[in-house]
């Protein structure tokens, strides 16, 4: 099996395989290259911005999970494009999953969304993703790939870089007022990583797959949830008239879309069980973790 992408979620993909299969993970830094190989992954040295180094995947491998993101700039994904077509060469992987983002539904305005919705993005971001899932649902249509499509929204994990909201809570980060808040959605990294491989076994071609938790929540009442579990003061809430001038760009976009994400196929259709079937689920676990952790560092100093 080939990962395309193999950080975080591809490290947890890679963990949770059985050990007769033989992993390939592409890389374009040559200091991973150790790393994966102390993991028990085969590392190929190439670069998707570099098609030319893509050579050695035509034929490699019988199933692939691409969960490298686009690039920064532009409104396209020439990384998937170069991937799918040296794909096509020689033997055609049977099987494609590709790690997607809630963000090509756009804003649905507190709405519950299902796969059935047509996309509505509206940023670069999101569109450069969008352009990646139509890359793989053709090379699916054209070459007789069984290619899913995962999208994904926020992702947590304790023991994943940025994967609390302990940071931002004790920045004191605003939230929006509940008059303006938006809801969010979330799904637990280890989880995420069983719902690449569901697919990979079970999904249907060419099919979209909502990877979310059952969680219903608007963004400022997680992160009340968060501060109440890490035992840390709630974040401020202001209006969004003000926000511009307290949050940064990036936050700010994830706080003009309102969705509420429907996971019944991923529940029936890939019969994933979710292990944090809610954020308040995962919270706790996590919050268990960080205390833990707290506990292990004042033991340890002099």
């Amino acid at each position: 099996m080939l990962i395309v992408g193999c950080g975080d979620v591809g490290l947890r993909v890679a963990h949770a395989l059985p050990a007769r299969v033989r992993v390939v993970a592409l890389t374009s830094s040559p200091q991973r290259l150790p790393i994966l190989r102390a993991l028990g992954i085969t590392p190929l040295l190439a670069d998707l911005d570099v098609p030319a180094t893509l050579q050695r995947l035509a034929g490699l491998c019988q199933r692939v999970i691409h969960l490298a993101p686009p690039p920064a700039q532009g409104w396209g994904d020439p990384r998937t494009l170069a991937l799918t077509r040296v794909l096509r060469r020689r033997s055609k992987p049977d099987v494609m999953v590709y790690g997607s983002t809630s963000g090509v539904y756009g804003d649905c305005q507190g709405e519950v969304v299902d796969e059935t919705r047509a996309p509505g993005a509206d940023s670069p971001r999101a569109q450069r993703r969008l352009d990646a899932e139509n890359a793989l649902r053709f090379l699916g249509r054209s070459d007789g790939v069984r290619a899913s499509i995962l999208r994904i929204p926020g992702i947590y994990a304790v023991d994943r870089a940025d994967g609390t909201p302990r940071a931002r809570l004790l920045k004191g980060t605003p939230v929006l007022q509940t008059a303006d808040d938006v809801y969010t959605n979330h799904i637990q990294a280890d989880d995420l990583a069983r719902a690449c491989l569901a697919a990979l076994w079970r999904g249907k071609p060419q099919r979209i797959y909502n990877v979310n938790d059952d969680t219903r929540l608007k963004m400022g009442d997680y992160f009340d949830l968060a501060a109440d579990l890490y035992g840390l003061p709630r974040p401020p809430r202001v209006p969004r008239s003000t926000a511009r001038d307290q949050l940064p760009l990036l936050l700010l976009s994830f706080m003009s879309e309102s969705r509420r994400m429907d996971n019944t196929r991923l529940k029936q259709e890939l019969r994933l069980r979710l292990r944090y079937p809610t954020a308040g689920d995962g919270l706790r676990g996590m919050a268990g973790a960080v205390a833990i952790a707290a506990i292990r560092s004042n033991a340890i100093r002099p």
